[in-house]
């Protein structure tokens, strides 16, 4: 149809329209935007090569079939006082009168009429609330349309739904012409003008602006047009309307129309889907902000364990120094002149060494390196329940919210958060804290054997410090070892019991080293594992997050610059005489 009326330069301006609106179709695709609006710009692109499209909308009753009837002059379609369209009519130029079903609630109506061969006529079901089904025929049409004739009636003018309707003609950057219809049943000039005024101010708050309006009476014109009467079909306002329409959609202005529907449907589309992306970046900045919380909670988890792990572990030191200030008391006890007779009986001296200095020192020790393994631990459980409470109220606090269509990224963004909460709260629920400090403490033990504390090979560590606690007695009853009262003397005990507490000290600070380095060895360790596994559980849901921030600030900005090149588009087409 555009192809026979253009010059150049309009078919130029064309083509750059189809290039942007091809451009925009492909975006939206790619935004997974919703199916009516990639489907309204598919139809709006579409349209450029068809007739024009006059559609008349209007309340159930209010006149929209009798009124197209009038300006054709036949009583093409049915009308009555019940919602008698039920399907989109679509008249459309043919050699006779006819009407066949075309699908998906379309109706073509065909008749031999000369404004047909320019022009195609929609008629649709009311848009109040009668039946539902109606006014959904009628919601999707409305996009497709080049110009709307809005009808309403005299005796109930804008009514709510109207007023609704009339809203989402001017979401679609509709241009709008108002037939006030069944103008013969007021009596009086000033109330038809008074409706008239009325319907002017509900348009210019609803639209905007003051679309035309005119006072008709279809069933008038209708009769007066049957009938050769003059004066009727005068009467009836329809002669004004009809110029109107003749001189609005002489064939120049129908194609500046036509130009125009697809990028006011593109700038509704195109809005929405920058909407959209913009409120799935708000939505993933606060995705990144429980990312970020998450990392901060694991370092303050590190900070922290390591601060407490070192007061754990000087109680484990204090162990061991308690047993050298036992030794040092021994020794200072016994390594005297004194007690030499005593000094000769190996075997009590062992027993009192046993008995007073050894004493409780295995499992003491053993005792206090478990509760350093039951509290990493029980720390490892309650940073699990942390990110897990985390994840939860992020779940929660956007339960409700709905970015647009259900989309992929709504799904994927659900799916990959409902993925990690879930296995974070798995981890809690089925976390065994008693096979966990079993594991741990016999990779403690582990790391002491490994570290050959007193050459005792892989045994307990109770076991272990009690070897060294009979190694350490061995060696002091060696230095004890004289033979004969008249060596021992006054001289040499003072230097004996010097020797015996350097050579306790050495050791204790030997074992205490080795059993401190395995303690804070399996410690990190345990630490990086556990950090480790709630960083590669949150890890495909952190890199959703950062793929989509950048996906969706690349699509953002070309949505901008699209939206550019639309509204100059428009300016140009506006301003235009094609």
């Amino acid at each position: 149809m555009l192809a026979r009326v253009l010059d150049d330069s309009r078919r130029d301006l064309l083509q750059q329209e189809r290039r942007v609106l091809g451009e925009l179709r492909d975006l939206l695709a790619r935004l997974d935007a919703p199916a009516e609006d990639q489907e309204a710009l598919a139809s709006s692109i579409a349209q450029l090569d068809e007739l024009f499209l006059l559609v008349v909308v209007g309340e159930f009753n209010s006149g929209k079939s009798a009124l197209i009837n009038a300006l054709l002059g036949r009583p093409l379609l049915e009308e009555g006082v019940t919602p008698t369209t039920c399907r989109i009519g679509v008249l459309k130029h043919g050699q006779a009168v006819g009407r066949a079903a075309a699908g998906k609630g379309l109706e073509i109506v065909t008749a031999p009429d000369e404004i047909l061969r320019e022009i195609t006529v929609v008629d649709t079901p009311g848009t109040n609330a009668v039946l539902r089904g109606h006014e959904a025929l009628t919601r999707e049409f409305v996009p497709r349309a080049d110009l709307i004739l809005f009808v309403t009636s005299a005796d109930r003018p804008f009514t709510e739904s109207e007023r609704a309707f009339l809203e989402t003609i001017r979401d679609w950057g509709k241009k709008v012409v108002v037939a006030v219809n069944k103008a013969d049943i007021l009596e009086k000039p000033a109330e038809l003008a008074a409706v008239v005024e009325f319907v002017k101010e509900q348009a210019l708050a609803l639209l905007g602006l003051r679309p035309d309006i005119f006072a008709v009476s279809a069933r008038r014109a209708s009769r007066g047009k049957a009938e050769s009467d003059g004066a009727s079909l005068s009467g009836s306002g329809l002669p004004e309307l009809e110029a109107f329409l003749v001189k609005r959609l002489d064939e120049a202005e129908r194609v500046r129309l036509k130009l125009l529907n697809p990028l006011g449907v593109a700038l509704r589309v195109r809005e929405r889907a920058e909407r959209t992306a913009c409120e799935r970046l708000e939505l993933l900045k606060d995705d990144v902000a429980t990312l970020e919380a998450i990392d901060g909670q694991l370092a303050l988890y590190r900070e922290d364990l390591a601060r407490d792990f070192r007061f754990r572990l000087a109680d484990v030191e204090n162990v061991l120094l308690d047993f050298e200030a036992r030794g040092n008391a021994f020794f200072d006890e016994t390594l005297r002149v004194g007690r030499i007779l005593d000094l000769l009986k190996r075997e009590k001296i062992r027993h009192d060494f046993e008995r007073g200095v050894v004493a409780e020192l295995p499992r003491v020790v053993e005792r206090r390196v478990d509760e350093v393994v039951d509290w990493m631990v029980a720390r490892e459980l309650g940073q699990w329940q942390a990110i897990a409470e985390q994840l939860v109220r992020r779940q929660v606090a956007h339960a409700e919210i709905l970015v647009g269509a259900a989309g992929t990224f709504e799904r994927d963004r659900s799916r990959l958060l409902e993925t990690v909460r879930r296995d974070a709260q798995r981890a809690v629920g089925t976390y065994d804290q008693g096979a966990e400090a079993r594991r741990l403490a016999e990779t403690v033990r582990e790391a002491v054997a490994g570290a050959a504390l007193l050459q005792v090979g892989a045994i307990g560590l109770g076991a272990a410090v009690a070897a060294f606690a009979t190694t350490t007695f061995a060696d002091v009853t060696g230095i004890l070892a004289a033979g004969t009262l008249s060596v021992i003397g006054l001289l040499i005990l003072p230097a004996r019991r010097a020797r015996a507490r350097r050579e306790l000290r050495i050791k204790v600070a030997a074992m205490r080293g080795k059993l401190m380095d395995a303690l804070t060895q399996s410690f990190d360790a345990e630490l990086a594992a556990s950090q480790r596994r709630i960083l590669d559980a949150v890890a495909p849901y952190s890199r959703f997050v950062r793929t989509e921030d950048g996906r969706l600030r690349g699509r953002r900005d070309e949505l901008l610059a699209l939206r550019d090149r639309l509204e100059a588009l428009k300016g140009q087409l506006e301003a235009a005489v094609v």
